[in-house]
């Protein structure tokens, strides 16, 4: 049988639902947030129900994208790398298409 090895970790400060590769960019995009039976004890903020694009190489987190009011338990990129849809625990499948401003970004390194 094969064996698999971690090649790369991602940090967040929250737990890990779902994760997505992009498959134009060296991103990989993280979503989750804080444990589903607390969620209705604090507000959104306090839960952070965002995603957080990371760099693939450098493990950077590069950005983040606001939006729902549960946990994200679903995230996937479409096949031409233009949009991501992330579904949460608040009932929303939303679709989040790319503004030109992140084909241009550039990771400093």
């Amino acid at each position: 049988s094969e064996q698999l090895s971690v090649l790369r970790t991602y940090k967040s400060d929250r737990p890990v639902n779902s994760a997505a590769i992009s498959p134009v960019r060296d991103h990989v995009v993280l979503g989750g947030g804080q444990e589903a039976m607390e969620v209705t004890t604090t507000y959104t903020k306090a839960g952070k129900f965002d995603a957080r694009f990371y760099h693939l190489i450098f493990e950077e987190e590069i950005g983040r994208v606001k939006g729902h009011f549960g946990p994200l338990n679903n995230l996937k990129f479409h096949p031409s790398g233009e949009s991501y849809s992330s579904g949460g625990e608040d009932g929303y499948v939303r679709v989040h298409t790319f503004d030109p401003s992140y084909y241009e970004f550039d990771f400093e390194y």
